[in-house]
């Protein structure tokens, strides 16, 4: 069993620069895809960006140029780094991880809030 913990989200105005993090307890995440989901009230979960074992990253339109995500092998964690944030960027970010054999892990989401 894989636990996720994500942790960073917040309150941040509009422009500004906001870093949330998920660790695996136990694991380095190696062998795993890795990616950031978010969604908002009312709204379908989506993909925000996903980062393959081999290092090739996918982002949805809507966060190009603006958001970056990168994982840390040695310390079992990916990121998000995410600048000029917008309004529309709220919502509950959710980490993920997929093994080679395809089982898919959640963690429990952090809310990330932009103000205007």
């Amino acid at each position: 069993q894989v636990q996720l913990v994500e942790s960073g989200g917040g309150l941040v105005q509009a422009g500004g620069s906001l870093r949330v993090a998920c660790t695996a307890a136990g694991r380095t995440f190696s062998t795993y895809d890795l990616g950031w989901f978010r969604q908002a009230p009312g709204k379908e979960r989506e993909l925000v960006a996903n980062v393959g074992s081999s290092g090739s990253t996918n982002y949805a339109d809507s966060v190009k140029g603006r958001f970056t995500i990168s994982r840390d092998v040695a310390k079992g964690t990916v990121y998000l780094q995410m600048n000029n944030v917008k309004p529309e960027d709220t919502a509950v970010y959710y980490c993920n991880a997929v093994s080679y054999s395809y089982r898919s892990y959640w963690g429990q989401g952090t809310q990330v809030t932009v103000s205007s």
